[in-house]
């Protein structure tokens, strides 16, 4: 077992949908207080995109679901739902982890139906969450997709990524590879609060600045922008320029959306946090999930000549492979992201 090294509880009882998920056991550790890891035998690995989303992938792979990054406005939240847990604090507590993703994925790459179109990893929950330091599933994933000459995208908060530089540049000798590091909010006090279980904006910095010195020149999600909180000139200015500071290759932009069942996590966020700006999401946002026509071409405007000045026009990715590392936008947010090229 991967966490040989701790004490833990296994509970062998399986939770109200899980059993479809083809359930092993689940398991809490010290080192994760508050969460249980249910760990499964996935039947698959590759998830094919719809094709009416229009994306520039077909295929995603995700390890885990369910995230401790916690952040509170994760359109994946809904995702939950599935298994019979809550879009809230389950999802945040209550992670599923695919043991045997990389055998699966290494099976389903091995047909001779397969034709190597491009994967991405990080479109749902985050690979590189503080988990896969002990499950350690992406280095598996990475190797039977260069193997298989496979192209692929990381898109990731985390900063474990750094442990799998090497492997990278080594899959990048084989085929094209993109990195998108997400990093919207600067202010570290209203990241620990709305990001609480992500790396800080300065450890992702370094992350960033580490990536483009070895050769793996990663692009930006600054996303979302949240409405009121992150969209000052002042915070957006500050951002970017110290993402041009730590070698980002470009950025991409969009405001924050909020589907299903994400709304009203979030919202009860706001109302405790900052209760004054209630009235103006709800001009916002009204009943939907997206921000106004007018919101989204403000914010374009505003970040336009922001991204120009600090030189963020440009793509990433592996100099080597010289891929549009804008494809690292997660699914359901690229036809409403501000891509600034």
């Amino acid at each position: 077992m991967r966490w040989s090294d701790q004490a833990v509880e296994v509970d062998d009882g399986a939770l109200p949908g899980l059993s479809r998920s083809g359930l092993v056991r689940s398991v809490r550790t010290p080192d994760f207080e508050g969460v249980t890891f249910h760990e499964v035998l996935a039947k698959s690995a590759l998830n094919r995109v719809p094709e009416a989303s229009q994306l520039p992938f077909q295929f995603t792979v995700n390890t885990f679901r369910g995230c401790t990054h916690a952040c509170r406005y994760c359109f994946a939240r809904p995702t939950h739902e599935y298994l019979d847990l809550d879009a809230g604090t389950d999802f945040d507590t209550q992670v599923v982890v695919k043991l045997n993703v990389a055998a699966v994925l290494r099976k389903e790459l091995r047909r001779r139906s397969w034709t190597r179109e491009t994967v991405a990893l990080g479109t749902n929950t985050d690979p590189y969450q503080r988990a896969e330091g002990r499950y350690r599933l992406m280095p598996g994933v990475i190797s039977a997709l260069a193997e298989s000459r496979t192209p692929f995208s990381i898109l990731t908060k985390g900063t474990l990524i750094r442990r799998d530089l090497s492997l990278l540049r080594q899959a990048a000798g084989e085929v094209s590879v993109s990195v998108g590091i997400s990093l919207a909010i600067l202010d570290p006090d209203l990241q620990k609060k709305i990001e609480p279980g992500t790396p800080s904006p300065q450890a992702r910095l370094t992350v960033i600045r580490e990536l483009a010195d070895a050769g793996i020149v990663p692009h930006v999600m600054v996303a979302p922008v949240i409405p009121y909180l992150t969209d000052s000139t002042a915070h957006l200015d500050a951002l970017l320029e110290a993402l041009a500071d730590a070698g980002a290759a470009g950025v991409t932009a969009f405001p924050m959306h909020l589907r299903s069942s994400t709304k009203p996590w979030f919202l009860e966020w706001l109302a405790e946090e900052h209760p004054a700006l209630i009235r103006r999401y709800r001009g916002l946002y009204g009943r939907g999930a997206y921000v106004t026509p007018e919101y989204s071409s403000w914010l374009r405007d505003r970040m336009k000549p922001l991204v120009h000045r600090h030189g963020l026009a440009g793509s990433g990715g592996l100099r080597q492979s010289g891929r549009d590392a804008s494809s690292t936008v997660a699914e359901p947010e690229l036809q409403h992201a501000l891509t600034l090229f």
